[in-house]
Formats: structure tokens, C-alpha cells, sequence
């Protein structure tokens, strides 16, 4: 916790923000309340836990804590035309569900700052679909509980405890029924990162690239969509924002990784829907036809990727736009 308080401090100060002395210490002080809190009375997550908002509001409590990280000046929403078209679909009754990269334990945050103006329905609701890591250590448990989250374990670490593999296996049983009647009733933004876990660098070039999606998780989730008897819609969802919160190097088995934090420009990027029938129209096989949806989802994540990092890294701002990626700085980026 010492720690986390120095790391948060030290990115705070990079912003030169006059206020950042009282914003650290307003920030950290409810953060640590809320994690004394939840030592004193552990809370439990349910298969589908649902923000909490009173008597504490938990979303406000996340946004305003990683807000000051966020280097805005420097941030890009690519294609913010086709939020609004999700909002409308939304309003009709219909799913919609982001096939995303993952990056870090404040994504969450990110989407729904980079959003905040333009999207609020979209910020405050999205189902985000999170391991079981985020609901387990108790330096993240706070911010998730200020998400909308069905709990499910990864591959990554079904088999950390042998012996709790099968429990594990159980639940993710629980939270696919939780997650298909959430879809029967509509109206429902579900995000979810294929790969099972956040992106890492490579460790010759030390770029950092979308991980790989696993297919089969892919698969199930477009199932669980077609099978809600409502009409849903599969788009492509880029985040670039691993420097406020990287990961460790490497995928770790025991919670309580170390926090490292810095101040910097972030950005999101979501690409048109990505049609099954039309994707997978020239394979022979299911097992193909699976493979290529995945590829196609994975490539478009990949494209709108390398524009935001060409935007944000590459510091060209708003001219490293193409004609198939459109980037935005919403109006409060500005301020």
C-alpha cells in the first residue's frame, strides 16, 4: 500500500496539475478507507455483480482516481461516430458486445473517461466481462466494485491450485447463464478481451501488441449472442493505455503484483461491425469458419491499434487518422 500511494503520488505530480498534492491525497485516503473497509468486511462478488453507487458510489470512486493519470491532450477516441451508433441499437432493444484487447487493471476506467462526454449510457454500463484476479485482490477489489462485471475465471489460471479446478470450472458455468439471461433481456454492452488476459510486451523488441484471441472463447461468446433471440451486434475494440498501469512481465499465480504508475496519453478505437456469415463465407468447416472470425475480429483490433499508437507514441496527434480509422479528442480532453 506504501507502495501504491509513492507510485500514484510520483504519476500524479508528472501531470503538473497546481492541484496535485490535494488530489493524491483526497484520492488515496478513500482508496485505502475502502480497502480497510473490505479487510474489516470482505465483500463477495456474485456471478453478476452490478456497480455499486449508494450509500458510495464505487464508479465516481474509480473515475475520479484514475482521471489524473490520464494524459488528455494526448488521448484519441478512434471512430466515435460508431459509439453513437451503438447507443441507438442499444435504445432498441438490441446487444451489442466488444471484442477487445486488454491492456490493464484500469481499462474499465479508460473506455468510460475517453466516453464520459460523448457516451455516458455506454461509460455507465457496460457488462465487462473480468477475471477473477480483479475480485480477489484486495487493492483492486474497490474499483470493481464501482463496475458492472460477470466474474469468470481464465484458462491462464484454471490450473494454478489443481484442486480448485473444478470449482472454477463450475463457476464459469454459472456466469455463462448469468451472461445468456443478461442477452435474452436486451439492451445489454458486453465487453470482453478473448485473450484471456492483459497484452505484454515482447521481450526482444519490447513493443507492446494486442495478445492473440483464443478462438473457442470468441466463439462462445458470438453463440451466446445469436441464441438471445434478439438481434446483436460484434465490434472490434481497440485500447492503448498500458503505460498508466502496466502488468508484470510476466503472468504471475500469487495476487499482489506490483503497482507501477505514470501519467500519459490513452486512447480507444472501435471499428465496424464484424458480420459471422459474411466473415466466414468461404470456409469448409466450422472449426474453420471459427478460426477466420476470430482472425477477422483480432485484425481489426490490430489495425486500430497501430493508429493509436502511431497517435499517441508516435506523436502525430490526430494526423496518424486513415480512411478506415477516424481519430477524435472529445471536447473535455480540451478543457
Amino acid at each position: 500500500m506504501e507502495e501504491l500511494y509513492q507510485n500514484y503520488k510520483n504519476a500524479v505530480f508528472q501531470s503538473g496539475d497546481p492541484h496535485a498534492e490535494d488530489i493524491v491525497l483526497s484520492n488515496m485516503r478513500i482508496a485505502f478507507d475502502r480497502m480497510f473497509l473490505d479487510v474489516k468486511e470482505p465483500f463477495e462478488f456474485s456471478p453478476y455483480h452490478e456497480a455499486i453507487l449508494e450509500p458510495f458510489n464505487y464508479y465516481m470512486f474509480g473515475q475520479n482516481y484514475i482521471r489524473p493519470l490520464v494524459n488528455f491532450r494526448e488521448s484519441y477516441v478512434g471512430n466515435v461516430s460508431l459509439f453513437g451508433v451503438m447507443e441507438e441499437q442499444l435504445k432498441q432493444g438490441e446487444n451489442v458486445v466488444l471484442i477487445s484487447n486488454h491492456q490493464t487493471e484500469a481499462d474499465p476506467a479508460v473506455i468510460a473517461l475517453m466516453l464520459e462526454t460523448t457516451n455516458p449510457h455506454i461509460s455507465e454500463n457496460i457488462i465487462y466481462v473480468a477475471g477473477d484476479r480483479v475480485i480477489t485482490d484486495p487493492l483492486c477489489k474497490p474499483f470493481s466494485m464501482g463496475r458492472n462485471l460477470l466474474c469468470v475465471y481464465s484458462k491462464k489460471h484454471m490450473n494454478d491450485v489443481p484442486e480448485l479446478a473444478e470449482m472454477k470450472k463450475r463457476s464459469n458455468t454459472r456466469s455463462l447463464k448469468e451472461m445468456a439471461l443478461l442477452l435474452r433481456g436486451g439492451s445489454k454492452i458486453i465487453w470482453i478481451a478473448p485473450s484471456g488476459g492483459r497484452d505484454r510486451p515482447d521481450p526482444n523488441t519490447n513493443q507492446w501488441f494486442p495478445a492473440p484471441f483464443d478462438a473457442t472463447s470468441l466463439d462462445n461468446m458470438r453463440r451466446l449472442v445469436d441464441h438471445a433471440g434478439l438481434v446483436g451486434h460484434i465490434y472490434p475494440l481497440a485500447i492503448l493505455c498500458h503505460d498508466i498501469m502496466p502488468p508484470p512481465l510476466q503472468v504471475e499465480k500469487e495476487i499482489g503484483e506490483k503497482r507501477l504508475i505514470s501519467f500519459h496519453g490513452t486512447g480507444i478505437s472501435v471499428g465496424p461491425e464484424i458480420n459471422f456469415q459474411k466473415a466466414t463465407a468461404s470456409c469448409a468447416s466450422p472449426e474453420e469458419a471459427k478460426a477466420a472470425y476470430s482472425q477477422a475480429l483480432y485484425d481489426s483490433v490490430c489495425e486500430q491499434y497501430k493508429v493509436l499508437h502511431s497517435a499517441v507514441h508516435g506523436a502525430k496527434g490526430l494526423e496518424a487518422s486513415t480512411p478506415s480509422v477516424s481519430l477524435s479528442q472529445p471536447l473535455q480532453f480540451l478543457d
